[in-house]
C-alpha cells in the first residue's frame, strides 16, 4: 500500500474536479484552506501525510500538480480562497494559454510539446518518496480514463520503475 499519493489535475475538469477534492480532503482533516491544521484536529492520528506534506513553516500542501494548457480555470484557483493551499512550482500553465479547443489532436501535440517540464514537476514531487502512487485523471467528453502509476523507488537510487494501471 502506498504510503503518499500524488495526484495530477489535467486540463480544466480534472483541476475543477481536483480543487472540489482537495476542499473536501482539507475539510476531512482538519485543515484550512491556507493549510493551517486547524485547534480540533491537532490531536487526531489520521495520515494527513498521505494527500499532504508539512511545509517548514507548519502549513500542509497537498501532493498535487496542476497542469492545464490554457489560464482560465488555474487562474481561478489562485484568486479563490484556496490560493495558499497549493505548491506553486507545481502549477503549470502553457505559456501560449490557447487551450487545446475542444480539439483532442490539439491537445496532444500541445501537450507533448510540454511531456519534459511536466515531467521534471513530477519527478520532483516524487522524490522524496520511498513508494509513491501518482493518480492521473483524463477526463473528456465521451469517456474519463484514470491510470494509477506506481513508481517503485530503491533506497540507493533516484531510479524508478513505473507500473501503469488502467482503473475502470
Amino acid at each position: 500500500m502506498p504510503r503518499e499519493i500524488i495526484t495530477l489535475q489535467v486540463g480544466q475538469c480534472g483541476n475543477q474536479i481536483g480543487t472540489e477534492f482537495w476542499r473536501q480532503l482539507c475539510l476531512e482533516h482538519g485543515i484550512s484552506v491556507d493549510g493551517v491544521l486547524e485547534d480540533f484536529a491537532v490531536q487526531t492520528n489520521d495520515r494527513k501525510d498521505v494527500f499532504f506534506y508539512q511545509a517548514d513553516d507548519e502549513h500542509y500542501i497537498p501532493r498535487a500538480l496542476l497542469l492545464d494548457l490554457e489560464p482560465r480555470v488555474i487562474n481561478t484557483i489562485q484568486s479563490s480562497d484556496m490560493r495558499n493551499l497549493y505548491n506553486p512550482e507545481n502549477i503549470f500553465v502553457a505559456q501560449e494559454g490557447g487551450g487545446a479547443g475542444n480539439n483532442w489532436a490539439n491537445g496532444y501535440s500541445q501537450g507533448e510539446q510540454h511531456l519534459e517540464d511536466v515531467a521534471e514537476m513530477v519527478d520532483r514531487e516524487a522524490d522524496g518518496s520511498d513508494l509513491s502512487l501518482i493518480h492521473i485523471s483524463e477526463p473528456t467528453r465521451l469517456l474519463s480514463i484514470s491510470y494509477a502509476v506506481f513508481c517503485l523507488k530503491k533506497k540507493n537510487t533516484k531510479a524508478h520503475k513505473p507500473h501503469t494501471v488502467p482503473i475502470a
